[in-house]
């Protein structure tokens, strides 16, 4: 008796291991590990700031206040109420963000 067996290559999802099967299945349950996707906007006001994740309880942010202006404008936010771009006045909130390993 002859038995043929039709090989097929794995898909990157069966062959994933480690920490690229662990970015595959968060990116599943819609979520963003590494900031692969493009972000969400905000308006950067009190009520809706600008969400700016971190590891730790303090972040540097880089504001670029209008949109055809060649200088960022730089300073940190903390853990906290919202902090407030010194130039423009946006809005801008640290939110800790766990970073699989």
């Amino acid at each position: 008796m002859l038995l043929l067996v039709k090989l097929r290559m794995p898909t990157d999802e069966e062959q994933a291991t480690g920490l690229e099967r662990i970015i595959m299945d968060a990116m599943k349950e819609g979520k963003d590990p590494y900031n692969m996707m493009k972000p969400k906007s905000y308006s950067g006001t009190k009520e809706d700031p600008n969400i700016v994740p971190s590891i730790t309880n303090k972040r540097i942010v880089g504001c670029i206040c209008e949109e055809d202006n060649t200088s960022v404008v730089w300073f940190w936010i903390h853990e906290g109420p919202a902090h407030r771009c010194p130039s423009c006045g946006s809005y801008y909130q640290l939110v800790h963000q766990e970073i699989p390993h």
